[in-house]
C-alpha cells in the first residue's frame, strides 16, 4: 500500500530554494487545440479541456495555475524563486522551491502571498546527509489539477477541494523517497517565529499544525537549517525546532527532512488547511477528503469546473480556436477568487453565520503571521467587470460575497476594502469604498430576489450610507475621507484634517472614484424611494466636475482633471506625468508619500475620461462630440491607453457616447489583439485577480457593463453564437450574430467584412443597437439577435438612443 500522509496546517510559514527550471510543457497547447477541434462534433463538450491555466504566468500576469475548485481557499501549485507573487511563474531562469497548498491569483504584489507548507521530494542516493536540491522540471495543469515532473523522473501532482487537497508523488522504481519540508519561508518572507516537532513512531510532524501518517513509519528523520552563505546543517534524529523572530532580519531556511522504508513508488499526502486551528484543519481534511482517492478528488474538482464553465456555451465549431481558448481561460480565472474561507474566521468574525471571503481583490500591503497568515488587500478594479460578469450567471455566489461585505459593516462599521483573514490593510490605491459599487450592482440587478438569496436590501443600504456619510478615524484601511470631501466637494490637496488619518495623496483619483461610488449609493436610494438621499448623492456623484481644470492644455487638447487646493485653486500637474509617455522613470506614481501627481498609478490623461455615469457631460467639457472623438483617438494612438489599468476599461467603448459605435467595435478589436493572447505572456500585465479576465470575457461576448446599473453597451461578439445560463433564475439567454464572419475576428477588420452592429432584436422585438438592459435580456432569458453589416458608416450611429448619462436625464429610474 502506498504511504498516505496527513498534513494539517493552521497557517504556518515555510519555503525552500530548489534548483528546478520553470517552463510549461509544450504539449499543453497541443492538448487544448486538439480538444477544441474535437468539440466541434460533440453535443456536450468538456469545457475544462479548453482552459489554459498558464495564460498570465509570464509578463507579470501573476496568475496561479495550480489545482483549485471555484473560489476555493486551497490552491496547490509550485512556488518559484524570483518574482513569483502567485507561487508559479513561467521563467526558465527561476527555480522551484516546493509544492504548497495556499496561493492567490493575480494579486500584483511583488512579494507574493501565502506559499506555506512547501514540500519537495528528493532522491538522495548517498542517504540523509547527501540530500541535494538540484532538479529541473516541466509543468502541466488543467482546472482542478496540477502536475510537475522533475528531471530525475519524480512526478508531483495535486488536486483540491475547498479547504483541503491531495498531493501525490511518484518516484522512480526502486528509489528511496525523501522529502524536505520547510518551517520558515513563505513567498513574502513574513515568518515571525514558529515551532516544529517530529514524532518518528507516529510519522507525525507538527508545524503550525500536524504532519501525520497512516500505516507508515518514518525511516529517517531530522531537522535542517541553512542560508545562502554556506550554512547547510542537518541533524539526523533531531525532533525539535523552535525559532523566534529574527529581530535584525534575514531569511530563514529551516525545516524537516524525512524518508520512508521499503522504497514505496507512490506517496500520497492528504492536506488540510485552516486559519483557525490544527483541529479545524484536521476536520477540513476529514470532511472534504476522507478516504477518497486522488482520482476521486480530481474528478470532483473537474465536475465543479465543468458546471461553472458550462454556464457560458458558445458555438465552438464556428468560433476561432484562439477565441475559444481565451474565453474559457478567462471564465476559469474569473472563478478562482475571491477565496471562500467560510468557517475559517476569527476575532469579531468568529462563529459568524454569514459567508466569509478573503482576497477580495487586494494587493499585499503587510503580512503578519505565526500559525495565522494575514493578508491585506484592496479592490482596485474588481467592481468594473468582475461582479457584473458574476451577476450574469452566478447570482448565488455574488450574494454570498455581498453578505460577506454587509457582515463586515455589522462588525466593523464599514464594508471591507483591503481585507483578508479578518484584518484590514491599506486601501492603497484609488479609493476607499469600491464595496459601494459592488453591493449596489447586486441590489440594482437582484433586489427582487435578494431575500431569497439571503440579502436584506435595507440593511445593504445602511452599509452603503456608512461608507458615504461616516468618516472613519483611519481611512487608510476602510471608509473614505468624507469629511473634507463633503466640505469642499472634492478631496483637497494639502488640506488640514483634524478628525481622521490617511495618506494625503491621490486627491484627483480619489475624488473621481468617490463620485462614482456616490452614484452607486444614489442608485440604491432611488430603488428604495429615498428621495432626499437621491438628490444628495446625485449631486455628490457630479463632484468629478470639481476637479476639471479647463485651462490645462496637453498635446493641443484643453481641459484635464487636476488635484485642487482647499482654497479652490488648482495644483497644476502635467497630464503626461505617470503615463506611458512620461520620461521620468523616477517619478512616484503609486502609494508613496511623495506621489504628488494626484492620481494612483495613472495619469491625468487617463483619468480625465472617468465619469462612467455621466459621460455626456464629460463630452461637453471636452468641446463636443467631434473634439471628444478626436481626442479619444489621440489617447489611443499617442500611447496613453493602458489596457491593464482599470480606469481605462470603459474608454475603448467611449465612442458610443459620442454616437460613433462603429469606432468602439474597431477599437475593442484592436485592444484585444494587441494585449491578449493564449501564451503565458497573454495578459497586459497583472490579472488583478481576474479583472483582466472578466474584461476580456465581456469584450469577446460583445458586451460591456455599466457598474451599479442594469445597462449593457452592445459591441460586436467574437463568436457567432453563445448562450448564458442562469440556473438560479432558471433562464437561458442565447445571443446570435446574424452575418457573423470569422474574418472579422482580428486586430483590424478588413473592408467588406461584416462586423458592425446594424440592428438588435430581443425576443423578436426591435431594440436600440447601442445598449440594452439586463431586465429585458438576461433576467428573463430568450433570444437576442445582433445583425452585423460591413457598412461601417450605416452602423456608426446609435439611432437616437445613446447610452444613459445623469446629465441627460438618464438613470432616472430603476427596474
Amino acid at each position: 500500500m502506498a504511504p498516505f500522509l496527513f498534513l494539517v496546517a493552521a497557517a504556518a510559514l515555510l519555503g525552500l530554494g530548489v534548483d528546478v527550471h520553470a517552463q510549461p510543457s509544450p504539449k499543453q497547447q497541443k492538448r487544448i487545440s486538439q480538444a477544441i477541434k474535437a468539440a466541434a462534433n460533440q453535443p456536450n463538450p468538456d469545457y475544462t479541456a479548453f482552459v489554459n491555466p498558464f495564460i498570465g504566468t509570464d509578463n507579470f500576469g501573476d496568475v496561479c495555475p495550480g489545482a483549485s475548485i471555484p473560489f476555493g481557499m486551497a490552491k496547490f501549485s509550485t512556488d518559484m524563486t524570483g518574482y513569483a507573487p502567485a507561487g508559479y511563474v513561467t521563467d526558465p531562469t527561476q527555480f522551484v522551491r516546493g509544492l504548497s497548498p495556499l496561493h492567490d491569483s493575480g494579486t500584483g504584489s511583488s512579494l507574493g502571498t501565502y506559499g506555506n507548507f512547501e514540500i519537495m521530494p528528493l532522491l538522495c542516493p548517498g542517504g540523509f546527509d547527501s540530500c541535494t536540491t538540484t532538479l529541473a522540471n516541466r509543468q502541466h495543469a488543467s482546472p482542478g489539477y496540477f502536475t510537475l515532473t522533475l528531471n530525475n523522473s519524480i512526478q508531483m501532482e495535486a488536486t483540491a477541494t475547498r479547504r483541503a487537497g491531495l498531493e501525490r508523488f511518484t518516484f522512480p522504481k526502486g528509489s528511496k523517497p525523501y522529502f524536505v519540508l520547510d518551517l520558515a519561508n513563505d513567498l513574502p518572507a513574513s515568518f515571525a517565529g514558529g515551532e516544529m516537532n517530529i514524532d518518528p513512531d507516529q510519522g507525525r510532524i507538527t508545524i503550525g499544525g500536524r504532519w501525520g501518517s497512516r500505516n507508515q513509519k518514518l525511516s529517517e528523520w531530522g531537522v535542517w537549517t541553512g542560508d545562502a552563505f554556506g550554512l547547510d546543517a542537518k541533524g539526523l534524529g533531531q525532533t525539535h525546532l523552535n525559532l523566534s523572530i529574527n529581530l535584525i532580519g534575514g531569511v530563514y531556511e529551516s525545516g524537516a527532512l524525512f524518508s520512508f522504508d521499503n522504497a514505496p513508488q507512490e506517496v500520497n499526502i492528504r492536506v488540510g488547511v485552516s486559519f483557525r486551528s490544527a483541529d479545524q484543519a484536521c476536520a477540513n481534511a476529514e470532511e472534504e477528503i476522507g478516504t477518497s482517492s486522488f482520482e476521486d478528488i480530481q474528478a470532483q474538482a473537474k465536475a465543479l469546473w465543468q458546471e461553472k464553465l458550462s454556464k457560458v456555451e458558445i458555438d465552438v465549431a464556428n468560433t476561432p480556436a484562439n477565441i475559444t481558448e481565451m474565453l474559457y481561460s478567462s471564465l476559469y480565472r474569473a472563478s478562482l477568487t475571491p477565496n471562500n474561507a467560510t468557517g475559517e474566521t476569527q476575532a469579531e468574525f468568529e462563529n459568524t453565520t454569514s459567508f466569509y471571503f478573503d482576497s477580495l481583490y487586494c494587493r499585499c500591503a503587510t503580512i503578519i503571521a505565526l500559525t495565522l497568515l494575514i493578508l491585506n488587500y484592496f479592490q482596485l478594479g474588481y467592481f468594473r467587470t468582475f461582479y457584473p460578469l458574476m451577476a450574469l450567471h452566478s447570482p448565488v455566489e455574488f450574494a454570498q460575497i455581498v453578505d460577506n461585505y454587509i457582515d463586515a459593516w455589522r462588525k466593523r462599521g464599514w464594508m471591507p476594502e483591503c481585507r483578508a483573514n479578518n484584518l484590514p490593510g491599506w486601501t492603497q490605491g484609488v479609493r476607499s469604498s469600491s464595496a459601494d459599487n459592488i453591493v449596489s450592482h447586486f441590489a440594482i440587478n437582484y433586489h427582487n430576489e435578494a431575500a431569497q438569496l439571503g440579502i436584506d436590501v435595507n440593511e445593504l443600504y445602511s452599509a452603503l450610507l456608512a461608507d458615504g456619510d461616516l468618516n472613519p478615524p483611519e481611512w487608510n484601511i476602510q471608509g473614505r475621507q468624507v469629511n473634507v470631501y463633503k466640505q469642499f466637494g472634492y478631496v483637497p490637496f494639502a488640506v488640514l484634517d483634524v478628525s481622521s488619518t490617511g495618506r494625503q495623496t491621490r486627491e484627483g483619483s480619489r475624488t473621481l472614484e468617490y463620485a462614482f461610488e456616490d452614484f452607486g449609493i444614489r442608485q440604491v436610494a432611488l430603488l428604495l424611494g429615498k428621495s432626499d438621499d437621491v438628490d444628495r448623492f446625485t449631486n455628490s456623484s457630479l463632484s468629478y466636475r470639481n476637479v476639471w481644470d479647463p485651462t490645462v492644455v496637453s498635446d493641443g487638447y484643453k481641459g484635464f482633471m487636476q488635484k485642487r487646493y482647499s482654497n479652490g485653486t488648482f495644483s497644476f500637474q502635467d497630464p503626461v506625468n505617470c503615463s506611458p509617455n512620461d520620461k521620468d522613470d523616477d517619478r512616484s506614481c503609486s502609494l508613496q508619500g511623495d506621489n504628488v501627481n494626484g492620481f494612483y498609478e495613472s495619469s491625468s490623461w487617463e483619468y480625465s475620461w472617468y465619469a462612467p455615469h455621466d459621460t455626456a457631460h464629460l463630452i461637453e467639457l471636452m468641446g463636443g462630440n467631434a473634439t471628444f472623438v478626436k481626442r479619444l483617438d489621440h489617447f489611443f494612438n499617442a500611447g496613453y491607453y493602458l489596457a491593464g489599468n482599470e480606469p481605462s476599461f470603459q474608454t475603448a467603448i467611449g465612442y458610443h457616447y459620442a454616437n460613433q459605435p462603429s469606432k468602439s467595435v474597431d477599437r475593442v478589436r484592436e485592444v484585444v489583439f494587441t494585449n491578449f493572447d493564449i501564451t503565458p505572456a497573454g495578459l497586459p500585465g497583472n490579472d488583478d485577480q481576474a479583472a483582466m479576465a472578466s474584461l476580456l470575457s465581456f469584450h469577446l461576448l460583445g458586451l460591456y457593463p455599466v457598474p451599479s446599473t442594469s445597462q449593457f453597451l452592445i459591441l460586436s461578439p467574437f463568436t457567432p453564437k453563445y448562450t448564458i445560463h442562469n440556473s438560479f433564475l432558471n433562464v437561458s439567454t442565447t445571443v446570435t450574430v446574424d452575418g457573423f464572419d470569422p474574418k472579422s475576428v482580428r486586430k483590424t477588420i478588413p473592408k467588406g467584412v461584416a462586423a458592425y452592429v446594424q440592428n438588435v432584436t430581443i425576443n423578436g422585438q426591435p431594440s436600440p443597437r447601442c445598449h440594452f438592459d439586463f431586465y429585458d435580456t438576461f433576467r428573463v432569458g430568450g433570444e437576442i439577435v445582433i445583425t452585423v453589416t460591413d457598412d461601417y458608416s450605416a452602423a456608426d450611429d446609435c439611432q437616437g438612443s445613446l447610452p444613459e448619462s445623469i446629465s441627460t436625464g438618464g438613470f432616472s429610474k430603476t427596474r
